[in-house]
Order: structure tokens, then sequence, then C-alpha cells
């Protein structure tokens, strides 16, 4: 049985199309030029735009294939499922990948079991062996301090989930190809589950769509010195991020911890504050467009991934650093 092509699982929110369906074209297009294969996006529904759908194919993607249905307007795992395993059977792909988002992490296990194939979660990096033609899935592992390549060399689809801005969004390429709509057959759409409702989230500095990061770092030294840091994130309006080490000292929670056990950022700026730049860290960051770093330590691994690297005492730098931010953007002539 043959199984050729490369997929990726686009998404839509509200009817629109969301970012990471873009992240996911630049990593397929890669795939799809390595092996030589038709790039496919799949889409699920309801009366989502044509200019959504013709925007897919003008990033990278040679043809969509959109399920619609009332039913598959908001997510649910069993008519989304039923609907994806019945294009898996129909067209047999070689390769399907998805973000690790909410939608990703809970699909694409579902599938994987029905279909009998191989599932990589929370993947990093995505690529194709050059003997056997394997998709190469590299991800954290042991708690993060490993990258695990894994390899599905008897079961296909390959599958695979990729973290969110992980990667840049596809350009648009000018690329034609071909949008094919089918409505979902009403066997495929039952489901136990039901949609209660929606709480969206209202924090105006949500770390993944942030423009501009501050992260703290173990150089802080503890928890009653991160005001330092947050008033320069206050003067940027940025968001606040921290290593592995600052969350687990429970100097700040959780959501905010960037890295490989935690988010991956692609802010316009990323400032890095008395953090050492660790593997686990840079993974999380180093696809940040521009990116400054504060530390005591001139070897720090940080320096090597930064484009303005300020060698000194944090306590003494961010306070002067905030000053003069604030006094710029309220527009004082103050020295």
């Amino acid at each position: 049985m043959k199984y050729e092509g490369v997929w990726i699982l686009a998404e839509q929110s509200g009817g629109r199309l969301q970012r990471i369906s873009h992240e996911l074209l630049t990593r397929g297009s890669e795939l799809a030029s390595k092996r030589r294969t038709d790039l496919t996006a799949v889409i699920f529904g309801n009366n989502i735009p044509d200019e959504d759908l013709e925007e897919l194919i003008d990033r990278g993607a040679d043809r969509v294939l959109v399920t619609e249905a009332p039913q598959l307007e908001h997510f649910l795992v069993e008519p989304y499922a039923a609907c994806m395993l019945r294009l898996l059977e129909e067209f047999k792909p070689e390769i399907v990948i998805a973000g690790a988002t909410s939608t990703g992490r809970t699909l694409m296990p579902y599938v994987a079991v029905k279909a009998r194939a191989g599932l990589t979660a929370d993947c990093t990096e995505l690529d194709i062996e050059p003997d056997t033609g394997n998709l190469l899935q590299t991800r954290p592992a042991i708690g993060g301090n490993i990258l695990a390549t894994i390899k599905t060399p008897t079961h296909r689809p390959q599958m695979a989930t990729v973290r969110p801005r992980s990667t840049h969004p596809a350009a648009r390429c000018g690329k034609k190809g071909q949008i094919i709509r089918r409505s979902a057959p009403k066997e495929l759409l039952a489901s136990r589950i039901q949609r209660a409702g929606f709480i969206p989230n209202t924090d105006t500095h949500t770390l993944q769509d942030a423009d501009v990061v501050v992260s703290a770092g173990r150089g802080i030294k503890k928890a009653e010195n991160l005001p330092v840091v947050q008033a320069l994130a206050d003067s940027l309006d940025a968001a606040l991020g921290a290593t592995r080490d600052v969350v687990d000292r429970g100097w700040v929670s959780y959501p905010h911890q960037v890295g490989l056990s935690g988010k991956t950022v692609t802010p316009g700026l990323y400032v890095a504050v008395g953090l050492s730049g660790s593997i686990q860290h840079l993974a999380g960051m180093q696809t940040s467009e521009h990116i400054i770093a504060v530390n005591n330590d001139p070897d720090a691994q940080i320096f090597r991934v930064s484009e303005l690297g300020i060698v000194g005492d944090l306590f003494e730098v961010l306070p002067v650093l905030t000053d003069k931010i604030r006094q710029a953007r309220a527009g004082g002539k103050k020295e």
C-alpha cells in the first residue's frame, strides 16, 4: 500500500484561520520539498471564508481539503477525528503534522490510536532521513534535559505535533493550487461531548502572542528582586518570561516559563536578564527577531545568540535602562 504526500492540520477559530496554520506550512513545505511530493492543508469548520483558504495556497499548499458542517464550527474531538480518519483512509498521506495546541494535542493522539499510526508530540524540529525517507522527529525528553530524535519506520502515516511559535509563518508566494470543499457525512458528526461555552483569556500580555518579552533568570538572585525586571517589562509594554530555574524556585508561575519544558516564543524583541542561555532555554526563544542580553558573565551562552549584549550588574543596568526608556516614551529630554 503506497502512502505519499505531506499534510498539515490547519486550524480555525470563529471561522478564521489561526497563525499556527501558516507556521505549519513553513514546516510542511520543507518536508514536502525533501520528499519531492505535494503539500496538503486539511481544515475542519463551517463556512470558512474563501480568502482564508486561498491564503493557505498562497503560502505554500498545493491543495486544501475542507470538511464542513455546523457541528464542526467548534472543535470537538469525536467528529473531528471521524472526519480526519475518513480522509486518511481515502488519500493515504505519508506524513501528517499539526500544532501542539489544545486542538492538536487532543486530536492527533486520538486519530493516531484509531489509525494505528506512530505519533511524536511536542516536536521542536522535523526533518527527513536521506536514506530511508523517514520523518525525523526531535523533541525534548527526560524533563527537557536532552533532545531525542524519533522515527516511525514501519507505520503510516507518520504523525507529529510541533510547538506553536517554533518557526515563522510561511510567506505569501503567489502559488496556485486546488481547494476541495466537502460536506461532512452525518454519520461522522456524532459526539458524546457538547460545547458548553468559552471564556476567553483576558490577559493583555499573553506570553506567546507578545511582541516584546523580558525574561528573568537565576541571576536576579531572589523573588524579591523580580520587580526590577517587571519594571523594565512594564516600560516596554512587554510580557514577563522566565527560565525554568526561576519557575522551579517559585519566584514566578509556570505560565511565564520559556524553553523546552515551557513555551516557545518568537517576539520582535526578547530581552534576557540574568540568564545564562542554557540549551533548554535557547530552544524556546532563539527564533526571536532581536535579542538583547544583560549578564555579568562575558562568557555566558546567551551572548552567542544576542545581537546586543550588556556585560554588567543587572541591578545597576536595569534601573538606568528602565528610566531611559520611560523618558523616551514620554518624549522627555532628560539625560
